[in-house]
């Protein structure tokens, strides 16, 4: 008797957790929703995710507050997300970075790269090399050529050591065979002013944050990193064009959760991400600063995907750009 009323009493809290979670879905959001930038204000990651906050918080009836957290090349922003409930309330704006670099970064990382929800992809942006309109030369070769004639007088700039932008000029120089310092910075805002006052020699940027100023004459493009050209940038050669075939090197965007966002609310806010992400009205915003729609599609799975691909290429540069775990 005594073990049926327990069967019993279990069967019931299950009931009733399981009804929680039901209604806890339902209710969500019924308050403000937070994306955790891990980069600056101004840069691409801070553009495109107030981009699809405005339009989150039109499909979901709630506000939807970009929280910028920069540094340690995204690790304290998506480090506090980690560590937030899993309500659907606190979610991540993660790039390669955050979810595929820092696990090679770091000996031992404050946390989990795999310990997150993939709701869905957001979209892509072409990398821009560029550099301090002093600096001669216009194109990599002739960079080049100035590097190795005039040896420690060429740095480059990074928004984060390890980052996709550390990544792209470290492997343009290893594959030239020159030898450039690299001056991480925080992030766009801080190393676009670097470039600019004649701090640092190049940077690879993404397009979101440097087009205007591309356009203003105020830094020089030298290429793109795509395979293709970019239709912002027309004008400006592949880097793949400047005698680096193969080069291709696009930094990606996609929100995920805390390990443990009841699926449900998972669920709901990936339909919400789908129907938001691929409407011509976000596309043709994104469209105006560089940003693409993912070729492999967005959601969770196209997501594993694109991150496992990521973790094998990214290996391999990280070992030929000689960087070691901290």
């Amino acid at each position: 008797m005594q073990r049926k009323s327990f069967l019993v009493g279990a069967v019931c809290a299950g009931v009733l957790a399981l009804s929680g979670q039901v209604a806890h879905a339902q209710a969500w959001p019924n308050k403000p929703v937070k994306i955790v930038v891990p980069f600056p204000a101004g840069g691409a990651t801070d553009v495109i995710s107030r981009a699809l906050g405005q339009r989150l918080a039109a499909e979901l009836g709630q506000t939807f507050v970009i929280d910028n957290k920069p540094g340690a090349a995204s690790a304290i922003g998506a480090e506090l997300v980690a560590r937030s409930p899993a309500d659907g309330y606190t979610l991540l704006m993660a790039t390669s970075s955050s979810l595929v670099n820092n696990r090679f970064l770091y000996k031992k990382l404050s946390y989990d790269p795999d310990g997150f929800e993939l709701i869905s992809l957001v979209c892509v942006t072409p990398l821009v090399l560029v550099a301090n309109t002093s600096l001669p030369g216009d194109n990599v070769s002739s960079i080049v050529q100035y590097a190795k004639a005039n040896p420690g007088k060429v740095n480059y700039a990074s928004y984060g050591t390890g980052t996709i932008s550390h990544l792209a000029t470290a492997l343009v120089a290893q594959r030239s065979g020159v030898s450039m310092a690299h001056v991480p910075y925080k992030g766009a805002s801080e190393a676009l002013p670097a470039l600019m006052g004649g701090h640092v020699s190049l940077y690879t940027d993404t397009i979101v944050s440097s087009v205007a100023l591309i356009k203003d004459g105020k830094i020089k493009p030298i290429g793109v990193t795509t395979a293709k050209r970019t239709a912002i940038l027309p004008n400006v050669p592949t880097i793949a064009e400047q005698g680096l075939p193969g080069f291709d090197m696009v930094p990606w965007y996609g929100v995920v959760a805390p390990k443990g966002t009841p699926k449900e609310v998972v669920e709901r806010l990936r339909v919400a991400m789908a129907k938001v992400v691929q409407s011509p009205e976000f596309v043709a915003e994104l469209a105006k600063t560089g940003a693409e729609p993912p070729s492999g599609g967005f959601g969770p799975a196209e997501f594993a995907a694109l991150m496992k691909s990521e973790i094998t290429k990214t290996a391999a540069l990280m070992k030929d750009a000689g960087i070691e775990p901290q």
